[in-house]
Protein backbone atom coordinates (compact mmCIF):
# COMPACT_ATOMS: atom_id res chain seq x y z
CA UNK A 1 0.00 0.00 0.00
CA UNK A 2 1.25 3.34 -0.95
CA UNK A 3 -0.55 6.58 0.44
CA UNK A 4 0.42 10.27 -0.02
CA UNK A 5 -1.14 12.63 2.86
CA UNK A 6 -1.61 16.10 2.19
CA UNK A 7 -2.68 18.47 5.22
CA UNK A 8 -4.74 20.34 4.10
CA UNK A 9 -7.16 23.93 4.47
CA UNK A 10 -9.52 22.68 1.60
CA UNK A 11 -9.70 19.87 -1.18
CA UNK A 12 -12.17 18.92 -3.50
CA UNK A 13 -12.73 16.03 -6.17
CA UNK A 14 -14.88 16.86 -9.31
CA UNK A 15 -16.15 13.95 -11.81
CA UNK A 16 -17.14 15.12 -15.52
CA UNK A 17 -17.88 18.84 -14.00
CA UNK A 18 -19.58 17.75 -10.88
CA UNK A 19 -18.09 17.82 -7.19
CA UNK A 20 -18.30 14.52 -5.96
CA UNK A 21 -16.36 15.00 -2.35
CA UNK A 22 -15.09 17.99 -0.06
CA UNK A 23 -13.67 19.27 2.77
CA UNK A 24 -11.91 21.38 5.15
CA UNK A 25 -9.52 21.33 6.87
CA UNK A 26 -7.76 17.70 7.56
CA UNK A 27 -5.95 15.67 5.32
CA UNK A 28 -6.20 14.82 1.47
CA UNK A 29 -5.15 10.81 1.10
CA UNK A 30 -4.17 9.50 -2.41
CA UNK A 31 -4.42 5.74 -1.77
CA UNK A 32 -2.73 3.23 -4.12
CA UNK A 33 -2.98 -0.05 -3.57
CA UNK A 34 -0.61 -3.25 -4.38
CA UNK A 35 -1.20 -6.78 -5.35
CA UNK A 36 0.40 -7.89 -1.50
CA UNK A 37 -1.98 -5.97 0.10
CA UNK A 38 -4.81 -7.07 2.58
CA UNK A 39 -7.54 -5.44 4.86
CA UNK A 40 -4.83 -6.21 7.95
CA UNK A 41 -2.15 -4.09 5.93
CA UNK A 42 -4.88 -1.30 5.29
CA UNK A 43 -5.76 -1.24 8.90
CA UNK A 44 -1.73 -0.67 9.78
CA UNK A 45 -2.20 2.08 7.95
CA UNK A 46 -5.10 3.63 9.11
CA UNK A 47 -4.08 2.93 12.40
CA UNK A 48 -1.00 5.15 11.81
CA UNK A 49 -2.88 8.02 9.58
CA UNK A 50 -5.04 8.41 12.21
CA UNK A 51 -2.90 8.48 15.31
CA UNK A 52 -0.62 10.81 13.37
CA UNK A 53 0.25 14.74 14.85
CA UNK A 54 0.72 16.55 12.47
CA UNK A 55 -1.65 19.53 13.43
CA UNK A 56 -0.59 22.48 15.25
CA UNK A 57 -1.60 22.90 18.86
CA UNK A 58 -2.05 26.00 20.67
CA UNK A 59 1.75 26.41 20.61
CA UNK A 60 2.15 26.34 16.52
CA UNK A 61 4.11 22.71 17.54
CA UNK A 62 3.09 19.84 15.33
CA UNK A 63 1.33 17.91 18.58
CA UNK A 64 -2.29 17.36 17.14
CA UNK A 65 -4.00 14.61 15.13
CA UNK A 66 -6.95 15.09 12.89
CA UNK A 67 -8.80 13.78 15.53
CA UNK A 68 -7.40 16.27 18.02
CA UNK A 69 -8.50 19.10 15.78
CA UNK A 70 -11.64 17.87 14.16
CA UNK A 71 -10.35 17.50 11.18
CA UNK A 72 -11.87 15.96 7.73
CA UNK A 73 -10.60 13.27 5.67
CA UNK A 74 -10.55 13.24 1.05
CA UNK A 75 -9.49 9.87 -0.26
CA UNK A 76 -9.16 9.40 -3.72
CA UNK A 77 -7.68 6.13 -5.56
CA UNK A 78 -4.84 6.10 -7.15
CA UNK A 79 -3.16 2.87 -8.58
CA UNK A 80 -0.67 5.41 -10.02
CA UNK A 81 1.70 5.30 -6.94
CA UNK A 82 2.80 1.85 -7.84
CA UNK A 83 4.31 3.07 -10.96
CA UNK A 84 8.07 1.59 -11.75
CA UNK A 85 9.76 3.89 -13.76
CA UNK A 86 13.10 1.83 -13.67
CA UNK A 87 12.99 1.00 -17.68
CA UNK A 88 12.08 2.81 -19.95
CA UNK A 89 10.04 5.93 -20.28
CA UNK A 90 6.70 4.40 -19.87
CA UNK A 91 5.59 3.42 -16.39
CA UNK A 92 4.91 0.22 -15.35
CA UNK A 93 1.96 -0.43 -13.31
CA UNK A 94 2.31 -4.05 -12.76
CA UNK A 95 2.61 -4.01 -8.68
CA UNK A 96 -0.65 -2.42 -8.82
CA UNK A 97 -3.35 -4.66 -7.68
CA UNK A 98 -6.20 -5.47 -10.15
CA UNK A 99 -9.34 -3.36 -9.98
CA UNK A 100 -11.54 -5.44 -7.92
CA UNK A 101 -9.06 -6.07 -5.34
CA UNK A 102 -8.43 -2.32 -5.33
CA UNK A 103 -12.04 -1.23 -4.99
CA UNK A 104 -12.48 -3.78 -2.22
CA UNK A 105 -9.34 -2.06 0.05
CA UNK A 106 -10.38 1.11 -1.08
CA UNK A 107 -13.88 0.86 0.17
CA UNK A 108 -12.82 -0.60 3.62
CA UNK A 109 -10.58 1.90 4.16
CA UNK A 110 -13.55 4.36 3.28
CA UNK A 111 -16.00 1.93 5.67
CA UNK A 112 -12.91 1.95 8.27
CA UNK A 113 -12.35 5.82 8.45
CA UNK A 114 -16.11 6.49 8.63
CA UNK A 115 -15.89 4.54 12.03
CA UNK A 116 -13.39 6.74 13.38
CA UNK A 117 -14.00 10.03 11.88
CA UNK A 118 -17.37 12.72 11.50
CA UNK A 119 -16.56 13.88 7.72
CA UNK A 120 -15.27 11.47 5.37
CA UNK A 121 -15.05 12.09 1.57
CA UNK A 122 -14.49 10.05 -1.08
CA UNK A 123 -13.54 10.39 -4.88
CA UNK A 124 -15.24 8.17 -7.80
CA UNK A 125 -12.87 4.70 -7.94
CA UNK A 126 -11.77 4.16 -11.64
CA UNK A 127 -12.74 7.72 -12.64
CA UNK A 128 -11.36 10.40 -14.24
CA UNK A 129 -10.80 13.20 -11.03
CA UNK A 130 -10.33 16.45 -11.21
CA UNK A 131 -8.37 17.52 -7.87
CA UNK A 132 -8.30 20.33 -6.17
CA UNK A 133 -6.12 21.18 -2.77
CA UNK A 134 -5.12 23.82 -0.53
CA UNK A 135 -1.78 22.07 0.86
CA UNK A 136 -1.33 23.53 4.44
CA UNK A 137 2.45 24.00 5.09
CA UNK A 138 3.08 22.79 2.37
CA UNK A 139 2.59 19.68 4.83
CA UNK A 140 2.99 16.03 2.85
CA UNK A 141 3.70 12.77 3.84
CA UNK A 142 4.56 9.46 2.08
CA UNK A 143 3.45 6.01 3.31
CA UNK A 144 4.42 3.39 1.73
CA UNK A 145 5.53 -0.92 2.89
CA UNK A 146 9.06 0.67 3.78
CA UNK A 147 7.47 3.03 6.86
CA UNK A 148 4.94 1.08 8.27
CA UNK A 149 5.84 -1.64 10.57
Amino acid sequence: MRIVIQRVLEAEVVVEGKQVGSIGKGLLLFLGVGKEDTKEIADKYLDKILKMRIFADENGKTNRSLQEVQGEILVVSQFTLYADCKRGNRPDFIQAAGAEKAREIYEYVLERIRMNLGKVEAGMFGEDMKVSLVNDGPFTIILDETLIK
